[in-house]
């Protein structure tokens, strides 16, 4: 009782307890702390107090000192005391760490309250006296700190975020023996940080866990399954090679836990796009997620320093180098993102650490403008050329730096790219190195509209996009820009929708072979998606009106138009490039044998394909141009292209067509072998005779539904409607247990999979509705049954919609400790013995057992530990069920009611417990019932 520890002139009630421990040497004495500032020295034997100490200051944690003969109090007012033990009088010393020590005997200033203190020993030097808070109060806007006081010295460590707790990690186990510090674990509200006490400056350890993929906030991710097996160990160890200043020498300090049993053999990488433009690759095997490699694309172009400096960045609200869409080809490495400000980055991958002194770029203006009603003065555009007679395409001199940013003679701003590329030399470390920078640029005051689609392929060494207004494909390797149009200009004379586009600026020229000479401006499209007025640019993800939840619109990154009615299209003008796709398939009803081309979906729904025809490898790769024209090839779905893939005869996934990886920085010699080598051809498998027959499918899936067709007769062969009342956020062609099927994820929070070719439903379950653009933007699919999407800012959630998997998910999940020896107690010593020095232990049982305190109060939970496993859940249900009937009856027999309040609550827990054990032996009853009903 609280009266009993206080002193008895006393009649104030001391406050809540705020801490409580044994005397390290002595079991038997409890130090009971108050908030109030009283802590009490109880004798657990005589159950009295031996010693009050008093201080007027709250007390907000306790410290014992190994040797029980001192301990340390921090206090709301930034100070500690420390006490003799056998002194209750007045505190040994008095330490004010971060206050300002007055002249003429002055107590310092009052700081902020020290909400917990540690006082650690060693053999050899001072003692480590480690406290969180106390700082002064003028030092407004500070960080948390951690303070560790080591002799006459004092550091102070700043965190990034609020401090939760903090441990100290010691030698030995036992508090009764010197601790010998050599690290302080610091949980902190979104980290984990470890500080090294064995080194100067007290560094932190490099955390090996993936606590920081929030360092900068995800704006996009993807994910792939089955990759290459020598990808992971490439990552990591160009990785491991990135500079990491001011860490600790040694290793990881934590250690436990087991791994899982790992069932899946196949290596995983996730692949996060941030907003301060970064890129981290992670490695995702099993249940495992390690950082591999970090890619910092903005170091491309130059910072701004003040706003007057960065006319051009303001076309997005904020983080300008914030990454929208990742492409990767896992086999050849090669790499290509596009950003916010409407920029394109091609990197390769290399070994080799490289100085770039001119980091290429090409410039492009990508703008349409439509007449919204037909007008019979309107310029009538020249059709595409046929595919026999397409012309060479116009070779473009790489602008390194270009100097075209001028301003029209009304002041409008033209040929401006929203970000500044560096021109001075560029060093770059082993990992992904930058082989071109594309970027958009504003046409007479109007901002290039954000990218919505990319696709690379390193067989071809092209690179392709496509935004509202159109498309444009670059050859990477010659670097040169092989086609400009608008989306519009796709169709030639064969739209649809019959809309009038023009060219807003004086007179158009043709383009030969669909091409765009940046230098001449010939050709250069422009769509009024954008009023001149809006210099900002949208950062959000529109959606059907009806379907529209509260959405965080700051996450939003890009911009999407989402058809939701083919009967509303005709009133539609913009069209963005919604999906892209390399392969090599038959692209005319004609065709004997499959050529290299380019499928293009919109968002209305329409599917066109581009002829490639490319010049041999090697040398006269690099000379001769790739000659790009149209098929004529127009297919139609309902609803927004969202993902095209091709099967063979057999069902199989026909890979788009990529060159192993190689590196490119080292002598000649050595790589003479490979350069011989010629692209990897695709598996597909062409007619043997020059008869017409169906060797490939098609598959399209759109925001409403899924087609296959049969190539090249182009014949519809299979239909699925996928939603009606919704639309699809994420479509993928996977492969799962040895064959092929699309998997679908729609706003209404259905999981939909169908098999391949035949569309035919294999699941469809509610699995999550879309609450915001987070999800939308980063929920993907990826081969063996696996998805992910960000759950929140900070949290990646990975989910499979695998039976193999969910079977083996307990065994995959692993063991969190790991059972160790307790090392040896230190010795007590003879003289320690003989004079009463050393510890004392306690026979607690004997001390709170039922024959010293009496029976606990009927009221009081007691926790039984039972056997695990379904046949001890049945033997304790059944053991209950009997003790149940036998306390029934001897009440009967006694006559005793249950009328009082303590026995009703003992009966009320007794029950609860009974029923919670038979609706869990049911519920596995359940489970195994629907198990043997499915087999």
């Amino acid at each position: 009782m609280w009266n009993k520890a206080i002193e008895l002139s006393s009649k104030s009630h001391p406050g809540p307890i705020v801490h409580i421990s044994d005397n390290p040497m002595d079991e038997g004495k409890l130090l009971i702390g108050f908030e109030s500032g009283t802590v009490v020295l109880w004798d657990l034997k005589s159950k009295k107090a031996d010693y009050r100490y008093t201080h007027d200051e709250a007390i907000h944690s306790v410290a014992w000192h190994h040797e029980g003969k001192q301990f340390i109090c921090s206090h709301s007012d930034g100070t500690l005391t420390i006490w003799n033990v056998k002194s209750p009088t007045k505190p040994f010393q008095t330490i004010t760490p971060h206050g300002k020590q007055l002249k003429d005997g002055k107590k310092p200033e009052p700081c902020k309250p020290i909400l917990k203190v540690e006082y650690k020993t060693t053999r050899a030097g001072e003692p480590f006296i480690i406290l969180s808070g106390g700082l002064s109060y003028d030092t407004v806007g500070r960080r948390p700190c951690l303070t560790v006081m080591h002799g006459k010295s004092t550091a102070v460590l700043e965190m990034d975020y609020s401090i939760v707790d903090f441990l100290t990690l010691c030698e030995t186990p036992y508090p009764n023996d010197f601790q010998e510090p050599y690290a302080v674990v610091v949980l902190l509200e979104k980290d984990l940080v470890l500080i090294d006490l064995a080194q100067n400056g007290y560094p932190i350890f490099e955390n090996p866990y993936p606590l920081t993929i929030h360092e900068s906030p995800v704006t996009c991710c993807e994910y792939f399954a089955d990759c290459p097996v020598d990808l992971i160990p490439a990552l990591y160890s160009v990785g491991a090679r990135q500079k990491r200043q001011g860490y600790s020498k040694k290793e990881w300090p934590i250690s436990g836990g087991n791994w899982g049993l790992i069932t899946q053999s196949y290596p995983e990488i996730i692949i996060t796009g941030h907003a301060d433009g970064s890129i981290k690759f992670w490695d995702a095997s099993a249940i495992t997620l390690q950082v591999l490699y970090k890619l910092k694309t903005a170091k491309v172009f130059e910072k701004s320093r003040n706003k007057d400096d960065r006319p051009n960045t303001d076309i997005v609200d904020e983080d300008p180098y914030a990454i929208q869409i990742i492409s990767w080809c896992p086999e050849s490495r090669m790499l290509c993102i596009a950003g916010v400000s409407a920029h394109v980055i091609i990197y390769r991958f290399s070994k080799q650490e490289v100085t770039t002194e001119v980091i290429p770029m090409l410039e492009v203006r990508l703008l349409y403008e439509i007449n919204d009603v037909e007008s019979p003065d309107a310029e009538q555009v020249p059709p595409l050329p046929t595919p026999g007679t397409g012309s060479n395409p116009q070779s473009i001199v790489p602008q390194s730096h270009p100097s075209t940013s001028s301003s029209s003679s009304d002041g409008l701003r033209d040929n401006v790219p929203c970000l500044k590329v560096k021109n001075s030399p560029l060093k770059q470390s082993p990992g992904y190195q930058i082989e071109l920078v594309i970027q958009l640029v504003w046409v007479s005051g109007e901002p290039p509209q954000q990218i919505t689609s990319l696709a690379v392929n390193s067989a071809y060494g092209l690179v392709v996009f496509g935004n509202c207004n159109g498309i444009a494909m670059v050859d990477y390797l010659q670097k040169t820009v092989l086609l400009n149009l608008g989306t519009i200009e796709l169709y030639g004379s064969n739209d649809p929708y019959r809309r009038e586009p023009r060219s807003p600026r004086k007179t158009r020229q043709p383009s030969g072979a669909g091409l765009c000479d940046i230098n001449e401006g010939t050709m250069v499209p422009e769509d009024r998606c954008k009023s001149p007025t809006s210099a900002k640019m949208s950062r959000k993800l529109s959606l059907p009106t009806e379907l529209k939840p509260d959405l965080d619109v700051k996450d939003n990154s890009f911009s999407r138009s989402r058809s939701s009615s083919v009967t509303s299209i005709d009133k539609e003008s913009r069209e963005a490039i919604s999906a892209l796709h390399f392969c090599e398939t038959f692209t005319r009803k004609t065709d004997t044998s499959p050529s290299p081309c380019l499928w293009v979906g919109t968002t209305l729904g329409t599917v066109l394909v581009i002829v490639l025809n490319l010049p041999p490898g090697g040398e006269q790769r690099l000379l001769q141009p790739v000659i790009v024209s149209p098929s004529g090839t127009i297919l139609r779905l309902k609803g927004a292209i969202l993902r095209m893939a091709f099967l063979d005869t057999t069902g199989s996934l026909v890979p788009p067509a990529h060159e192993p990886w190689r590196e490119l920085n080292v002598p000649e010699d050595k790589d003479e072998k490979d350069k011989s080598k010629k692209r990897r051809p695709v598996s597909v498998s062409p007619s043997s005779s020059q008869e017409i027959s169906e060797n490939q499918y098609a598959v399209i899936c759109s925001e409403k539904q899924a087609k296959v067709i049969s190539l090249p007769s182009q014949n519809c062969i299979y239909k699925q409607n996928i939603t009606e009342t919704s639309f699809v956020l994420r479509g993928d062609i996977v492969s799962l247990s040895n064959s092929i099927c699309l998997a679908c994820f729609c706003a209404n929070g259905h999981i939909m999979t169908f098999s391949l070719p035949s569309l035919r439903p294999l699941l469809d379950v509610y699995y999550l509705p879309l609450t915001n653009m987070r999800i939308a933007r980063t929920f993907c699919f990826t081969n063996n049954g696996q998805a992910l999407y960000l759950v929140s800012p900070t949290e990646i959630q990975r989910l499979t919609y695998s039976q193999e998997t969910c079977e083996n998910l307990q065994e995959m999940l692993g063991e969190l400790f790991t059972p160790v020896e307790t090392p040896e107690a230190p010795n007590r010593g003879f003289f320690k013995g003989l004079f009463g020095g050393g510890a004392q232990s306690l026979d607690r049982e004997e001390l709170f057992g039922e024959s010293a305190s009496g029976k606990a109060s009927r009221s009081l939970a007691q926790h039984i530990p039972g056997p695990g496993g379904i046949e001890g859940v049945k033997g304790a249900a059944s053991g209950v069920v009997g003790e149940l009937a036998r306390a029934r009856l001897a009440l009967d027999e006694r006559g005793q009611k249950l009328g009082e309040l303590e026995e009703k609550t003992a009966a009320m827990l007794y029950s609860a417990d009974s029923f919670s054990k038979h609706a869990h032996e049911v519920s596995l009853l359940h489970v195994k019932l629907n198990i043997k009903l499915i087999l």
